[in-house]
């Protein structure tokens, strides 16, 4: 026992045996329960991916990106504990550990916040995958995240920060005075995924641009027109507009003039209401709302159908309004109401 005692203390390179092994088995130990704890969390993940548990999710994905240089980090930092090194050694082992997990939580940070921008979305009814604002939000929130651990990091080394700080503070303001239009688009971009005032698929009219939003970037959003051509608004731009989101319209009000000859009898112009009343709704998708006789013009007695056309219904807009007027047209003319159009009376007298 005492030859026991006596061989632990045996010291090599100023460490003795006894803190060598202390070492080894910290060392070791880190390196091998922290894979069998990420293991076991993956196969539980596996084991109930059908099932609703945002925890274990996320416990999968922060275990998903635990990088094993960062597990010979963390077992490094705990075995050197156990150690007397010499300061060249422990300052470079310092240096590994303190950036090895500073990135570790860095990565650990940025898959939360994608976590949490997912679920926020897919509350939403949207399909994250698809959205272009989580890219944008992404974007921001890692420039963030690797920022603030690298500015840690540096600390925990003793870099006094306080003047990268304040040297990274003036930079800043240069770079942005500089940049201030990019910088304005990307706010705005930033703006637009938070309120989701419209995303891709809706159609926007914008002043006197109208399109389906395409793609939704980090310095504009891009609309197809109705004439085809793609159309480029910055965000910035967007924002200070008034956008008209057709997309997301219950329904959409209908309203135009008609005229009829003044040769119709009282008894048929009686009818025309009706008749119109008929026609919109025997197109689906429609609600009809009144016909009245709105004016006695020059050359026609003008009516003014309106109804709506229901954003739900199965047949498109334009198509909708051509089945509408076509209907119409076939119930005036097999009722013998004639519509009126500019005519012109020329009188000859004799002399």
């Amino acid at each position: 026992m005492d030859n026991l005692l006596r061989l632990l203390e045996t010291t090599w390179l100023d460490n003795s045996l006894r803190a060598w092994l202390l070492a080894a088995a910290a060392f070791g130990a880190t390196f091998l329960v922290m894979p069998f704890v990420r293991g076991r969390i993956r196969a539980l993940r596996r084991k109930r991916d059908h099932t609703d548990s945002p925890a274990l999710d996320l416990l999968g994905r922060l275990a998903d990106r635990t990088s094993r240089l960062v597990m010979l980090s963390i077992a490094l930092y705990l075995a050197h504990k156990q150690l007397v090194l010499p300061d060249a050694i422990a300052r470079i082992l310092q240096v590994v550990i303190v950036f090895g997990i500073a990135v570790q939580f860095a990565l650990w940070a940025a898959t939360a916040l994608r976590f949490a921008i997912e679920r926020y979305y897919t509350r939403g009814g949207e399909e994250a995958s698809t959205s272009p604002a989580v890219g944008v939000l992404m974007f921001v929130g890692q420039v963030v995240i690797w920022a603030l651990f690298s500015l840690l990091a540096l600390d925990n080394l003793g870099v006094n920060i306080t003047a990268l700080v304040a040297g990274m503070g003036v930079g800043g303001i240069a770079i942005a005075l500089a940049v201030q239009t990019v910088l304005g688009d990307l706010f705005g971009s930033m703006s637009i995924a938070l309120d989701k005032p419209f995303v891709v698929g809706d159609h926007l009219r914008i002043d006197d641009v109208e399109g389906t939003v395409e793609y939704i970037g980090i310095k504009s959003t891009r609309l197809r027109s109705l004439t085809g051509e793609q159309v480029i608004v910055a965000n910035a731009d967007v924002l200070k507009s008034r956008v008209r989101n057709l997309g997301r319209m219950a329904e959409r009000r209908v309203l135009f003039r008609f005229g009829v000859t003044y040769e119709t009898s009282p008894d048929k112009l009686e009818q025309v209401g009706e008749l119109v009343r008929k026609a919109v709704e025997s197109v689906p998708g429609t609600r009809f709302l009144q016909c009245p006789l709105i004016s006695l013009a020059a050359d026609s007695l003008e009516f003014e159908p309106l109804f709506f056309w229901r954003a739900d219904s199965s047949k498109g807009y334009g198509v909708t309004i051509g089945e509408v007027n076509k209907a119409i047209f076939r119930a005036l003319s097999e009722a013998g109401i004639s519509f009126a159009y500019p005519t012109r009376r020329l009188l000859m007298e004799q002399a």
